[in-house]
């Protein structure tokens, strides 16, 4: 007799307490909550063979994008495997188990794909659903994000017990794929059923950065205080966006403060809180701040990850750490790894080809001060840079250093060019923007002066 999850989809399961326990896990998943490794555990502590839950955490583990984890994964794929031999699964849980094998085979998209030709089937799915989300988040597809969400999305009532979390992600789709208009409304939308959504809190929160209202931003996520705090290093992202509204409206002093007090309160080289802290610095440091000895600490750890590979938008951050840390050696062979992987038949090898090489390779010109290099390097990539995954915000840290190193290499044209592209992008202007346009306008300005024939000193006879 096999036992139903709390979405009404049957499991190979008939523990009724490892069932609660995978209950507990699913929803802690849904609001990123710090308490799912510890339900997962117990979980599988009560049902060694639930290969479902097996196969969820491998695909936990490949989502954090850590070379370790690869190994615990592929021991939760044989054992999953073993486990289906004794006991049929269903079609559900296979799919889950397949997208984990395909995965590390090199095909995160597979995985998606798998996961959404699941979720047409049971597209009350929550868990489903959420996993696709994720996976396509990594692989920086936006419309397959949205995509997945609309097929399923009038399956969905409001007695669903997943409905909050559908909500946040369709918000987070929808912000990513322009409609900030509606992305705000469904983010605000599902708070009302799942207040512990911070995916949707965020989501909101992407909206007003994107549109340029950092400080209505700012008062959204100072008024929601508890809709992050049970979060497990997703938290820290959430403060880094209110770091993000407090360097747009000028209060340098409070992004930075939160950046210790918060954004780096642990030092972790978890690949997300290294992401924050080095586009947080880079922020800073193009808005004339001195950010003292902080890239250090990041760059130490950043060194330890070099040969991670695992997540071409982990490698450049990690890669701007070593770059501003000091750190020579361990940027030369983070970039070999890039140019070797560039190489591989694998989405991770597509990725790194069209986005993640060339743009590594500006990074270290722009470093090295070789400013127009840097800047034929960086927009060579800039269409494709979508790929290495994250959000625009997220992705905005690399349009901003290719901006700066437009105007250094004395290109005030193509500087603009690109500035009111990442506006109409955005929807709106922000502190940045105006402040390089206006830098843009003067250096025109000078330009003129310089090529006025009539200002030129003129010999006497």
């Amino acid at each position: 007799m096999r036992l139903s999850d709390q979405f009404g989809y049957d499991l190979t399961l008939t523990d009724k307490d490892a069932l609660a326990a995978w209950n507990e896990t699913v929803r802690a998943f849904l609001a990123h909550g710090k308490t799912t490794p510890t339900h997962l555990e117990t979980c599988l502590t009560l049902a060694p063979d639930f290969a479902l839950a097996h196969a969820a955490r491998g695909l936990f583990c490949l989502l954090l994008g850590r070379k370790e984890l690869y190994h615990t994964a592929r021991e939760c794929l044989s054992i999953a495997r073993a486990s289906a031999k004794e006991r049929p699964l269903t079609d559900r849980e296979t799919a889950i188990v397949d997208a984990l094998d395909a995965w590390l085979q090199g095909f995160p998209s597979r995985s998606a794909d798998l996961l959404d030709a699941s979720l047409v089937k049971v597209p009350e799915d929550t868990l489903t659903m959420k996993l696709v989300h994720a996976i396509r988040f990594v692989l920086g597809d936006s419309v397959g994000m949205r995509q997945s969400i609309e097929r399923v999305f009038s399956a969905y009532s409001e007695h669903h017990p997943g409905y909050g979390y559908l909500m946040g992600c369709r918000a987070f789709s929808l912000e990513e794929t322009g409609e900030y208009r509606l992305a705000e409304a469904s983010g605000r939308r599902g708070l009302e059923f799942a207040r512990d959504d911070a995916w949707g809190l965020h989501a909101v929160a992407h909206v007003h950065d994107m549109t340029g209202r950092s400080e209505e931003g700012a008062g959204w996520l100072e008024n929601h205080p508890d809709g992050w705090a049970h979060c497990n290093n997703f938290g820290y992202h959430v403060w880094w966006h209110l770091a993000l509204m407090y360097l747009d409206q000028g209060e340098a002093d409070k992004a930075l403060a939160l950046y210790d007090t918060d954004i780096r309160k642990d030092k972790t080289d978890d690949y997300r809180d290294i992401s924050n802290a080095a586009s947080l610095l880079v922020r800073l440091e193009l808005d004339g701040v001195d950010t003292g000895s902080r890239w250090d600490e990041l760059a130490l750890l950043s060194d330890k990850r070099a040969e991670d590979g695992c997540n071409v938008f982990a490698d450049l951050h990690y890669l701007l750490a070593l770059l501003n840390g000091g750190r020579r050696m361990g940027a030369d062979r983070l970039l070999a790894g890039l140019k070797q992987r560039a190489q591989s038949e694998t989405d991770i090898g597509r990725i790194t080809a069209e986005a993640g090489l060339p743009t590594g390779l500006g990074l270290e010109q722009y470093r090295k001060g070789n400013y127009a290099s840097a800047f034929t390097l960086l927009t060579s990539a800039r269409d494709n840079l979508y790929l290495v995954g994250g959000s625009h915000a997220q992705r905005d840290v690399f349009e901003r250093i290719t901006i700066d190193a437009a105007l250094r290499a004395g290109l005030p044209g193509d500087a603009e060019r690109l500035i009111k592209s990442r506006s109409q992008k955005r929807g709106a202007l922000d502190r940045f923007a105006e402040q390089r346009l206006d830098t843009c306008e003067k250096m025109h300005r000078a330009q003129e002066v310089m090529q006025d024939k009539k200002l030129r000193a003129t010999g006497s006879v």
